[in-house]
């Protein structure tokens, strides 16, 4: 299992919210097809088909637990949570 299907399941499991790493949480978002834009501090993702917008902010070295949620919620609702897309 690889590093982004790791993450995947850390992200999922909703146990480890607060100990997401900020540039990881980012490049996964990359690479399940989210386009990333920033403005300040504010890192907005889109991608096509997904109705919401994902904005991060970092926390130290991790990203917001609130916003974790968030990615897991967006995960859950459009079914990309699949291997095929990481």
């Amino acid at each position: 299992m690889g590093k982004h299907e790791k993450l995947l399941l850390k992200i999922l499991s909703g146990s480890s919210d607060r100990n997401i790493g900020f540039d990881d949480l980012c490049s996964f978002l990359e690479r399940m097809g989210f386009r990333e834009y920033t403005r300040s501090s504010h890192h907005m993702f889109r991608k096509e088909g997904v109705e919401e917008k994902i904005n991060l902010q970092r926390e130290g070295n991790n990203a917001k637990p609130y916003q974790v949620k968030q990615v897991r919620n967006v995960i859950q609702k459009y079914g990309l949570g699949g291997l095929s897309d990481v």
